[in-house]
């Protein structure tokens, strides 16, 4: 729904929030935003949290979790067929513990972009011509990057 009818009609609108989770609301000037109620979002969180307490801990504890991880990765993220095998096995370790701290502030912008920086890797791996322009050494050194900050 549009984000203009929560603002004129917004009796309706928060009646229509009672039928579903959540409402995702148009703006014509910005983002879209997501309507929900402050106690489906504690639920989200709580599974979020509980999933990732129990990945964490199996990864931790249990023999061979590694390598089950491992094998299940290609299935949850089929991208990271690309990425070569120590690649997959960072990836792994790096998710595990940015899921923990993500966790542990109840913010997963964290995790969000983990995943996106790695798909993107991905990307890179799967295109033979695009690996190669990016990590051949074309000999050219154009000397330090001047400090950002200083630049007007």
């Amino acid at each position: 729904m549009n984000f203009s009818e929560l603002v004129n009609k917004n009796k309706q609108t928060l009646a229509r929030l009672k039928q579903t989770p959540r409402l995702l609301l148009h703006r014509r000037d910005g983002e879209d935003l997501v309507l929900t109620t402050a106690s489906r979002a504690a639920q989200d969180q709580t599974v979020v949290s509980a999933a990732t307490r129990m990945l964490a801990a199996i990864a931790r504890r249990e023999p061979g979790s590694m390598e089950l991880l491992l094998d299940v990765l290609p299935e949850a993220f089929p991208w990271v067929r690309f990425l070569p095998e120590q690649d997959v096995h960072a990836f792994a370790v790096e998710l595990v513990s940015t899921m923990r701290a993500a966790e542990s502030i109840a913010n997963t912008a964290s995790v969000a972009q983990l995943l996106t920086a790695w798909q993107h890797t991905a990307e890179v791996h799967s295109d033979p011509e695009l690996l190669a322009a990016l990590t051949t050494d074309h000999g050219a050194d154009y000397g330090a990057a001047p400090d950002p900050r200083g630049v007007v």
